[in-house]
């Protein structure tokens, strides 16, 4: 491992909170790659700089993982699922703290954060199962006097890439499962909340797991390019936008690596003309205006089945929306909070604008939110009916709390519309008729399917992933499909010197 200079692990004594990284076992800070800005999203302030990883960071994050894979691999899983036990109690005990380190950097409201705390626990438990997920087979005679069996090896070093919506989930669908499978870990979390990732890692080195099983450096697309290229690198997982996620995907397997990355989403949740409209209503607000619309499985488009369903829905949303509570994430009642940033947040409303300027029909107009004059990164709830598969709006993730209407005359039209969109994230339908139901589900092209759910997000026990340019790779993320992607398979064939068995043999054996 590179040892970092004197220089590099010293804190800087400012004002601000300056956050490093995390490198074998203790935290380091780099000046030489610059710093970015985080912010409280809610106050719309500066609340500290995020350091970022120039290529030697990356490099002693790497060599600290190499340095530490091969005694962690050879570590019993049943001792490596103490460990993770240990750290899902420690992750129960502080889920209230954690929930307000995301709060304060990413915006959501402090009970979405703790919803999002224990989606990420919930991988942790199923990670805590690994002597069970490892077990291999054994054949007897697969020939005469030969047996075979299979087990499986971890890769070595793995590494992921995550975005800010959720800053606790999204590394934990990872690396528990790559460590519990007896790999090391280099996290690179998003740069718009990075602080709650080192405090994961000093949790897990806390309750026992060694120094360099678990590694995070910070920065942006220098850090990134410097995973994807380094050759002690086996594996790498990611999440965030298509753009990214092809890049990822092209440069990582171009560089031999075993690649997953998750890309962008359209998620669309069909209204069928039977449907409980209030139960729809109530899922549709929850679904798209959750977390302010910044989740990868949020409610984006609502295709209605025929017109009079869009005429009676559309009242029914707008006296939700109308009541709305956005403001404060901190406070008890608060629904929705502010965007993460205030870039993103003018990159939101562009669209909103492009919508109108295209021709869809402004419902409601979260550019004229009351909650705008505050001084955080707020934007109200926008509504759009009549847009058309053509715009921009539609064809686009917005990643914010804008819904639209797309009108469909028939049950097939709303199904071609979903099939014709390029991503293939998540969709619902919304129906009381079980054979309407089993048909769109067996036609639909998306990766993860909701019968009355409007956010289908499969438990962890079950794999995380989408179709088409939602997913680029061969592997869902965490559930059983983590365990295969951080794996590899070994198939031996055996015998023993016998003395029935004489002679050379030079055919192929056979039963």
């Amino acid at each position: 491992m590179r040892a970092p200079t004197a220089a590099s692990v010293e804190k800087p004594t400012e004002g601000i909170a300056t956050i490093g990284h995390f490198i074998g076992g203790r935290e380091v800070y780099d000046p030489s790659g610059g710093f970015g800005d985080v912010w409280n999203p809610a106050l719309g302030v500066r609340s500290g700089r995020v350091s970022f990883a120039k290529q030697p960071d990356v490099d002693a994050a790497v060599a600290a993982a190499k340095d530490a894979f091969p005694a962690w691999s050879e570590t019993p899983p049943a001792r490596r699922a103490t460990i993770l036990f240990a750290f899902r109690e420690a992750l129960c005990a502080r889920t209230e703290h954690l929930a307000a380190l995301i709060t304060a950097e990413h915006g959501k409201t402090l009970e979405d954060a703790k919803g999002e705390v224990v989606r990420g626990i919930e991988v942790v438990e199923f990670a805590c199962a690994i002597p069970q997920l490892l077990k291999g087979e054994y054949t007897e005679n697969i020939g005469r006097n030969i047996d075979g069996f299979t087990v499986r090896h971890p890769l070595g070093v793995c590494a992921g890439i995550t975005p800010f919506n959720f800053p606790a989930m999204v590394p934990m669908w990872m690396f528990p499962i790559a460590i519990a499978c007896g790999n090391t870990f280099v996290l690179k979390p998003s740069e718009k909340d990075p602080s709650l990732s080192l405090e994961l890692a000093r949790m897990l080195v806390r309750c026992g797991a060694p120094a360099g099983v678990l590694n995070v450096i910070n920065g942006s697309k220098e850090a990134v390019s410097a995973l994807l290229d380094h050759p002690d690198i086996k594996a790498v997982s990611f999440v965030g936008s298509t753009p990214v996620a092809q890049f990822v995907y092209t440069r990582g397997t171009a560089a031999g690596k075993r690649v997953q990355a998750l890309g962008g989403a359209k998620n669309h949740l069909v209204v069928m003309p039977d449907a409980d409209l209030d139960q729809a209503t109530d899922a549709i607000v929850g679904a798209a205006y959750g977390s302010a619309g910044e989740r990868c499985m949020a409610i984006s488009v609502v295709v209605t089945v025929g017109d009079e369903v869009a005429d009676r829905l559309i009242p029914r949303l707008k006296g939700k929306l109308s009541a709305l509570r956005v403001g404060d994430p901190t406070q008890a009642g608060t629904e929705m909070g502010p965007l993460v940033t205030g870039d993103h947040r003018e990159r939101v409303r562009s669209y909103i604008d492009v919508g109108e300027r295209e021709g869809a029909t402004v419902v409601i107009d979260g550019r004229r939110h009351p909650s705008n004059a505050a001084p955080g990164f707020f934007l109200g709830p926008t509504l759009l009916d009549r847009v058309q598969p053509e715009m921009r709006v539609y064809r686009e993730e917005i990643f914010g709390p804008v819904l639209s209407i797309v009108r469909a005359k028939t049950p097939q039209e709303a199904l071609t519309f979903v099939n014709d969109h390029e991503f293939g994230n998540g969709v619902a339908i919304f129906t009381r008729d079980g054979d309407a139901a089993r048909w769109f589900n067996h036609h639909v092209q998306a990766g993860m399917v909701g019968i009355n759910v409007p956010i289908p997000v499969p438990m962890a026990f079950h794999s995380f992933g989408g179709w088409k340019r939602s997913l680029f790779g061969d592997h869902h993320i965490h559930g059983p499909e983590g365990v295969r992607f951080y794996t590899r398979l070994k198939s031996t064939t055996v015998t023993w010197p016998s003395s029935i068995r004489t002679g050379s043999s030079f055919t192929m054996p056979t039963m």
